[in-house]
């Protein structure tokens, strides 16, 4: 059918994938961490307490105090590229762009900070996509992280009026292919060490204890995704959970107390991994490798390795155009 002269012009009919992690500032400094903090910690999925409660408490006192302390943090692990979690998820994008096929278009958008998810899926729509396939990279599902990926993507959904086919993407916790990645990526971490670990230590980011009882899977996942990779590493793994923040009770071991107490059981040679994240970020670089590392040895410990996430390594770029892969079904031929 021949279109007429004055008819809008309509790009070819493509598929969008957007990778979405959970954000960060623009740099590291005290100005850029607070606006990022003020849009976090605002996100009624992240802090659930009443606003009208919890506003005066983050303007009044947490985005007054805190935002020069975890500046001073991300300076220690900020990249020529910027943040490691922004320029690894956007290295993570460019390596699966073509991946899927010449018709399908892959980018990443920042659930807090730049780019948004909404631009992005704006920009995706602008590009000829009209079924989006949007990925949290959250491999345990949790509704502080998975949920409000979502959320906004829904959102940026309802302001639209020729809106895209919408898929997302499940957790992978127990995937084979996510156990079979983290199994390669840690023995290949464990053979570059010039000592032999007394214990492995998988750290989670940790999450209210409440979020439990109300009946978020996240801990459930977590436990499940540290006992399969123990069983196929052949050992047991210690889980902990990190980022205690506020006076709430939280889920439990967690991973500061547990690197203090280790030497004193005889455990003086660690290693620590952090499944539950798809990209090295501020907690993995500076609360586990830096301050986890000081705390460990300050406690007796003599040695002490942080074995990097799967980022954009080859193992890890495999898993995700893997199960990308798999949700693309029907949408695209496999390659």
């Amino acid at each position: 059918m021949t279109l007429p002269a004055d008819h809008p012009k309509i790009p070819p009919a493509r598929i969008g994938v957007l990778l979405v992690n959970l954000g960060t500032p623009d740099a590291p400094d005290p100005g850029a961490v607070k606006r990022y903090l003020g849009e976090f910690l605002s996100d009624r999925r992240v802090v659930e307490i009443p606003p009208l409660l919890w506003q005066p408490i983050l303007r009044g006192i947490i985005l007054r105090t805190r935002p020069k302390k975890s500046a001073h943090a991300y300076a220690q692990v900020w990249r020529e590229d910027g943040s490691p979690l922004a320029a690894i998820t956007k290295a993570q994008a460019r390596g699966l762009d073509g991946a899927f096929g010449a018709s399908v278009t892959v980018l990443h958008a920042m659930r807090y900070g730049k780019p948004s998810v909404g631009e992005q899926i704006a920009a995706l729509k602008a590009q000829g996509c009209e079924r989006v396939l949007v990925a949290p990279l959250y491999p345990q599902y949790c509704a502080a992280t998975t949920a409000t990926a979502n959320d906004v993507a829904f959102a940026a959904l309802m302001a639209m009026r020729w809106q895209p086919a919408l898929r997302t993407l499940p957790p992978y916790y127990d995937d084979p292919a996510y156990i079979a990645a983290l199994k390669t990526s840690v023995e290949e971490g464990l053979a570059g060490l010039d000592f032999e670990p007394d214990a492995v230590i998988a750290s989670f980011h940790g999450m209210p204890q409440r979020t439990l009882e109300l009946g978020d899977p996240y801990h459930c996942h977590c436990r499940k995704t540290g006992r399969l990779l123990g069983e196929a590493l052949g050992r047991e793994l210690i889980v902990t959970f990190q980022s205690r923040f506020g006076r709430a009770k939280w889920l439990e071991p967690a991973t500061d107390t547990t690197l203090e107490a280790l030497p004193a059981k005889g455990i003086r040679r660690v290693a620590i991994v952090a499944p539950g994240f798809s990209a090295d970020c501020l907690e993995t670089l500076e609360e586990l490798a830096i301050r986890g590392r000081e705390s460990f040895l300050e406690s007796g410990g003599t040695d002490f390795a942080y074995l990097p996430c799967l980022n954009d390594s080859a193992t890890g770029m495999e898993l995700l155009r893997q199960i990308i892969g798999r949700e693309l079904a029907g949408w695209v031929n496999p390659a």
